[in-house]
């Protein structure tokens, strides 16, 4: 079919079959190829309303004040050994772990698929990870680190070390001239979404997010709490983007998800868990006020379970595990925040937009 346009004297024909076959061939992988980015006709339209609302939480790290946190940072009283421990192991895991996952989504994920609207929220998704690494670099400059003992730290501390290899170990693996017509190759993909998403962005990072966040509930270094909070409305937003995208993956491709690949993305999880809970270990090797090793490693167990489920697969534990800290709940919605610059409360995002982490992401 035809559509004619007739403007003066010229006459001008589009093909609507053609652009029905264009949007017919939009395939996660291994669909229609072409060098414009043509978002129109969406295929997947849950990527662009993700991609507007990525976009519509967008902060600057400058933007947060530091002042409170310098002063409590340079005063021996008012943090305690684990407080400052806990920070240190927090810029230093993330120093080195958003650049890993930023590297992966554009180098290994965002070349694979095909889809444009695909391709738009992935680099939506690792402008936000140059954020991210960009506000630590703002935390290790505001209270003077040394930058070279975060870089120690993720070279130095074998469990930061381990949780590291986990997930770069899985992103080396796609970084080679591969068939994506292979079932085989299919599935590493689908292995990397899922290891990158829901274990290391949906489960790793969240043992650090809550103590640094059990911190802030405390009065203790507000602005880097601030940081977080926002790192975290991101992450949430980042997780659903490789969940939606795995089960696009799995549905376009039934034969790559069977019941043993089912099984080995279970364990993958499981390995991920154990490597976080030594993690934690680490971060806590005594308690603080508010801190302690064994809830921030039940809350683990939780939150992988949540994964799971999310993701159509069997929960690690067949008795649900409780959530050891609800509060976290509310510390998660950050739709107002006092605004820097004039003192009164108001909306720090785009009206346009509203990007909340839900009950059931805790």
């Amino acid at each position: 079919m035809q559509t004619r346009y007739e403007i003066g004297p010229r006459t001008f024909l589009l093909d609507a079959d053609k652009a029905q076959a264009a949007l017919a061939g939009k395939r996660v992988i291994g669909g229609r190829e072409t060098m414009s980015f043509n978002l129109l006709p969406l295929r997947y339209g849950w990527a662009y309303e993700l991609y507007r609302t990525m976009k519509a939480n967008h902060w600057e790290p400058e933007d947060v004040p530091m002042a409170k946190d310098i002063e409590q940072w340079r005063d021996p009283r008012a943090l305690t050994d684990i407080d400052r421990w806990i920070v240190r192991m927090g810029i230093g895991y993330f120093s080195a772990a958003e650049g890993i996952v930023g590297d992966n989504v554009i180098h290994v994920v965002r070349e694979l698929v095909t889809a444009a609207e695909l391709k738009l929220v992935l680099g939506r998704h690792a402008h936000e990870e140059n954020i991210h690494a960009d506000s630590l670099l703002y935390m290790i400059s505001s209270l003077g680190i040394d930058p070279h003992e975060c870089e120690a730290m993720f070279d130095d501390i074998p469990t930061i070390v381990a949780k590291n290899r986990f997930v770069t170990d899985v992103s080396r693996e796609l970084r080679r001239d591969l068939d994506m017509n292979d079932p085989a190759a299919k599935r590493l993909l689908a292995k990397n979404v899922f290891v990158f998403g829901q274990c290391m962005e949906g489960t790793q990072f969240y043992g650090l997010f809550g103590m640094i966040l059990s911190l802030y509930r405390q009065g203790k270094l507000t602005g880097i709490g601030t940081m977080f909070r926002y790192t975290l409305r991101d992450e949430s937003n980042h997780i659903e983007v490789f969940r939606r995208l795995l089960l696009e993956l799995a549905a376009e491709n039934p034969e790559i998800w069977t019941e043993d690949f089912r099984e080995e993305l279970r364990e993958l999880m499981r390995e991920a868990v154990t490597l976080e809970q030594r993690f934690i270990a680490d971060c806590l090797p005594v308690e603080g006020m508010g801190l302690s090793a064994e809830d921030f490693s039940q809350y683990i167990d939780h939150i992988a379970d949540r994964r799971l489920v999310a993701c159509g697969l069997e929960p690690l534990h067949h008795i649900a595990i409780e959530n050891p800290l609800p509060w976290l709940a509310e510390l998660m919605d950050v739709r107002k925040e006092q605004n820097f610059f004039e003192g009164r409360v108001t909306e720090y995002q785009k009206a346009s937009s509203l990007a909340m982490v839900a009950d059931d992401e805790l």
